[in-house]
């Protein structure tokens, strides 16, 4: 699979370094779905002859790109509101389903073992634990020999969506995170050393020892990190493993109205996931034309591109969500 992703970065990294011309679709934005946007893209490019050219610039990028008309798509894991879609005359709708998890770098501790509490969790993000060997995390981790090390925080350093999704799932977890730091794309971190993209994140948990941070899952798979296990919003111990993340995707409450806005962080049940979220495209309203083009990607990567997303470690939509959105594109896109 590593093989794989190596010969579909270098493809796409080829065509990203030419520039733009009328018969492609250019898009850019959102880290999180980046390797797998690589992987319909080389797909799409076999089968059809079109090209894709995908740009991982961060969710941020992405908004501004696409509001300034500079590419055909935009791409982000926070989700715009109908007052901000209509405002910057966007379309939206979601292309598939990740998750986060939080990665670390400690030797002698196995993928899956380490157990962090949500606000535990807020709490080393907040520069409130220091220690690895902290008591908050040993009450959790009997049996575990715990490093008297200090704790090196790693987030992202650019506007990020994965940012939004993390945040907002911490500000559920803790009280004293939502006071002091709240929910956004980019905030004034306490702590740590900043990495740009999923990318820039999971290579400095990879290379800086007794690191932790939050990547998409498909980097922690690709980059072979280990994750804590977390808690649901119910307060079980749960595993980031496709069973849990599909266990809370299937809450998602989308509408054609709303414009598919809606957030998967913590939803209810006792094998939910906790950091489960959609990550969206951004369309022009007047650019029809260009606009059939890009759902003509999306409609194939619909119908032939899940077996890919599994591998890849992310979520498929549903067959009636994916439906929803072709009958939203057909009311929007004329």
């Amino acid at each position: 699979m590593l093989k794989k992703l190596a010969l579909v970065a270098l493809v796409t990294a080829a065509s990203i370094s030419t520039s733009f011309a009328s018969d492609k679709i250019n898009g850019a934005g959102a880290s999180f779905p980046a390797p797998l946007y690589y992987d319909w893209a080389f797909s799409y490019k076999k089968d059809t002859k079109n090209r894709v050219n995908y740009q991982s610039i961060g969710s941020g990028g992405g908004i501004k790109q696409i509001a300034k008309r500079i590419v055909d798509f935009g791409a982000s894991d926070k989700p715009l509101d109908s007052k901000k879609l209509a405002k910057a005359k966007l379309l939206q709708f979601p292309a598939v389903i990740g998750s986060i998890v939080i990665a670390f770098n400690v030797d002698g501790i196995a993928d899956e073992t380490l157990k962090l509490s949500n606000d535990v969790v807020a709490d080393i993000f907040a520069g409130k634990i220091t220690m690895w060997n902290d008591a908050a995390i040993a009450a959790n981790n009997a049996g575990i020999k715990l490093p008297n090390q200090k704790i090196t925080v790693v987030h992202r350093s650019d506007g990020s969506g994965t940012t939004f999704n993390f945040t907002y799932y911490l500000s559920g977890s803790s009280k004293n995170w939502k006071d002091t730091y709240g929910t956004g794309k980019a905030i004034d971190w306490a702590v740590g050393i900043g990495g740009k993209g999923n990318e820039g994140v999971a290579n400095l948990v990879k290379q800086t020892p007794y690191s932790i941070g939050y990547i998409e899952n498909a980097y922690k798979e690709k980059n072979n990190l280990s994750a804590a296990v977390l808690k649901t919003a119910n307060g079980k111990w749960v595993v980031a493993n496709e069973d849990n993340f599909k266990a809370a995707a299937k809450y998602a409450s989308w509408t054609k109205e709303d414009n598919f806005y809606a957030m998967l962080a913590l939803q209810p049940g006792d094998t939910s996931y906790p950091i489960v979220a959609a990550t969206f495209i951004l369309l022009p309203t007047e650019k029809s034309e260009m606009n059939k083009k890009t759902i003509e990607f999306y409609d194939y990567a619909f119908k032939n591109g899940d077996k890919s997303a599994k591998k890849l470690g992310y979520i498929p939509l549903p067959e009636a969500t994916k439906n929803m959105i072709r009958e939203y594109w057909a009311a929007n896109i004329q």
